[in-house]
């Protein structure tokens, strides 16, 4: 994991106060949405569906200051649309950043080359850019040729300019385990803080419907792809998550940790179903009807979703809402996942043993759980 010490100090003393003020939902990441318009037009996304009068709308920088200080989660991520495109974005990237709030400003850094000279590098700023693949695939995804080497451009330049750096791939069902494997080896290779990955999720108006993953075959790809993975390979997002999309961990979607506000306000129930709006944070939280979504809820639009904005919150919640999975995660971090022979990978079988009841390894620690049910 390559996640900064000062924000995960930020997350676990938020974690924390919330804890102790008795809360069982809150947000740790905003996501926030300037605009939805893009430059690119890809298959597997449906932001760019609106009507023309929307894409031209924009939210005001005080918008965006005010829904950050109403949501107060320690971290903000803009996607988009495409955020360099937003004719304020300097304004609001430096307003962000001046509340000390851990920023991920997602690009297709078609762009960021150009726009650098207009942001300070800072500890609290992190450019996430969107890197679907190697070059072929990167470009079928995008719709356009030559975006992948303008992205490995920016992403140069902005490190020689000082920026943190992340990357955001999102898989689909076409992907290639052993060429992605080698992908990853070419993004660390550029510098970059860590990557963040994800199989992408079935949006009802993306162009594209065909080639979107059906949780086991999510599962079975990630393995493939992560299975005895090089420490060389940093990631920024936490080891418990990384474990789920391989199916080794067991989490279930906690939606309002990643709250999403936009040009039509606080959407329902999350960043990936749009399902209604509340005009304030706290009627999203309060009045949200939360058991109607996530898996175990029987939602069919939930079945296959394992994006990290709704499984991520549910990670944390695993490493701190106990003994075991706080030591559990520990043990990753230290000593990576269990090593597993190529051929045994698809072999596994699912251990059943309840959370509370760990195995112990000969090193003390309590074994990773295939499935470690987090309530």
């Amino acid at each position: 994991m390559s996640v900064p010490i000062g924000q995960m100090i930020a997350v676990l003393r938020h974690v924390a106060l919330q804890r102790l003020r008795g809360n069982t939902r809150y947000p740790l990441v905003l996501m926030l949405e300037p605009l939805f318009r893009c430059n690119l037009a890809c298959g597997g996304c449906g932001k760019i569906q609106h009507p023309t009068e929307i894409l031209r709308s924009h939210l005001t920088p005080e918008q965006c200051f005010n829904a950050v200080d109403e949501c107060a989660a320690p971290m903000v991520s803009i996607p988009g649309g495409e955020p360099l495109l937003h004719p304020q974005i300097e304004q609001i990237v430096a307003g962000i950043v001046a509340r000390k709030k851990y920023l991920y400003l997602c690009t297709n850094a078609i762009k960021l080359e150009e726009m650098l000279p207009h942001f300070t590098p800072s500890p609290y700023l992190a450019f996430s850019v969107h890197l679907d693949g190697p070059r072929e695939e990167h470009d079928v995804a995008v719709g356009r040729q030559g975006v992948f080497d303008t992205a490995v451009s920016a992403i140069r330049a902005a490190r020689k300019a000082g920026f943190r750096v992340t990357t955001n791939s999102t898989l689909f069902a076409d992907a290639n385990p052993e060429r992605y494997r080698v992908f990853f080896d070419e993004v660390m290779a550029l510098g970059v803080e860590g990557m963040m990955i994800s199989p992408g999720y079935s949006y009802a108006k993306a162009p594209d419907q065909t080639h979107f993953l059906p949780r086991q075959n999510s599962q079975t790809l990630f393995r493939r792809i992560l299975e005895n993975a090089p420490r060389r390979w940093k990631f920024n997002q936490s080891p418990v998550f990384l474990e789920f999309l391989k199916g080794k961990w067991d989490l279930e979607c906690r939606p309002w940790g990643t709250p999403t506000y936009n040009l039509f306000g606080w959407q329902r129930p999350c960043y990936l179903l749009d399902e209604g709006y509340a005009k304030t944070f706290s009627d999203l939280m309060e009045h949200t009807r939360w058991e109607d979504y996530g898996r175990s809820s029987g939602n069919a639009k939930c079945q296959d979703c394992m994006v990290h904005c709704g499984y991520e919150p549910a990670a944390v919640e695993a490493t701190f809402g106990s003994f075991t999975g706080l030591l559990s995660t520990v043990q990753l971090l230290l000593f990576g996942p269990p090593r597993t022979p190529p051929l045994a990978v698809e072999a596994q079988t699912v251990s059943h043993r309840k959370p509370d009841q760990p195995k112990l390894q000969s090193n003390g620690l309590p074994a990773l759980p295939i499935l470690n049910q987090v309530a």
